[in-house]
């Protein structure tokens, strides 16, 4: 009798076992499936956070190499999708020149001349309390023919982590101040500090008129390495794609004026004319 019972708890541990072992599979699974979903390696910092673009100022619904125009997206109210934009409107061969950070009333006014010389248009990213404080640039930059983007109140990098109402008023707010300091012209875009898009942001933005704008060649200018590294650098990311990344603002930009003067210079001799990156679906 006591080796029937004790056969039978040995069967009804083993049972126990089995079970535990299953249970303890199937959590472990879950975990790292959700390691594996919460950890996507981030490819670049002009990405959507949590994206999985192939180029800079991309978009994790991101899609775009710069090809096709970027993420179509979702089209929101007046035609404008929310996915990142990356193409040139004039298609082709042609490139994108945008510069952030501005109005500066030192630097500013230079990148004018350079883009004046060589007859090239751009796009501005501004910081809005920069465009409120010199709306003279911001009427400047109009009247010479090239186009406004929003480029947040604060520069927060770490903006994709904030509530959607800290978003909302980061991109509205600036879009108001730069609209108003242009006295009456229209922001055509949105770009995101340091790429950091998420997909409230961009709905936000396209919403209110504003195409997500990204960018394929990051000039690297901001940390200054020197004019020839900028220029090097444009050459070398240039197949990435069309939209160029410069900054008028955030220091002393005199390499990159030098630098915009060059690349200019070399985007003519390559036979590469200069475009507004696309705000609908090419």
């Amino acid at each position: 009798m006591d080796l029937k019972v004790r056969m039978k708890d040995l069967a009804g541990s083993r049972v126990a076992l089995a079970v535990a072992a299953v249970v303890l599979t199937a959590s472990a699974w879950g975990v790292a499936t959700l390691t594996d979903s919460d950890s996507a390696p981030q490819q670049n910092v002009a990405q959507e956070q949590g994206g999985s673009s192939d180029g800079s100022g991309g978009d994790g619904s991101k899609g775009g190499d710069g090809s096709n125009g970027g993420d179509g997206g979702t089209q929101q109210p007046g035609g404008i999708p929310d996915g990142i934009a990356h193409a040139s409107e004039s298609g082709g061969n042609a490139v994108n020149i945008t510069i952030d950070d501005g109005p500066d009333p030192t630097w500013t006014p230079k990148v004018l001349d350079v883009l004046k010389r060589h007859g090239v248009t751009a796009t501005f990213c501004m910081i809005g309390p920069q465009a409120k404080a010199h709306p003279d640039l911001v009427k400047q930059v109009v009247a010479a023919g090239h186009r406004l983007c929003d480029h947040t109140v604060h520069h927060d990098t770490t903006m994709d982590k904030k509530p959607v109402a800290y978003q909302e008023k980061e991109i509205l707010d600036a879009k108001k101040m730069i609209e108003d300091a242009a006295g009456g012209a229209k922001v055509l875009y949105y770009r995101a500090p340091g790429g950091s898009f998420t997909p409230d942001s961009r709905r936000i933005a396209a919403a209110n008129g504003m195409r997500p704008l990204g960018w394929n060649d990051d000039s690297k200018d901001f940390n200054k390495p020197g004019t020839a590294a900028i220029v090097d650098t444009v050459k070398k990311e240039i197949h990435n794609g069309p939209t160029i990344l410069f900054h008028d603002g955030g220091g002393d930009r005199q390499q990159t004026v030098e630098a915009l003067d060059q690349v200019l210079t070399w985007l003519k001799s390559q036979g590469r004319p200069t475009g507004f990156p696309v705000q609908t679906t090419p």
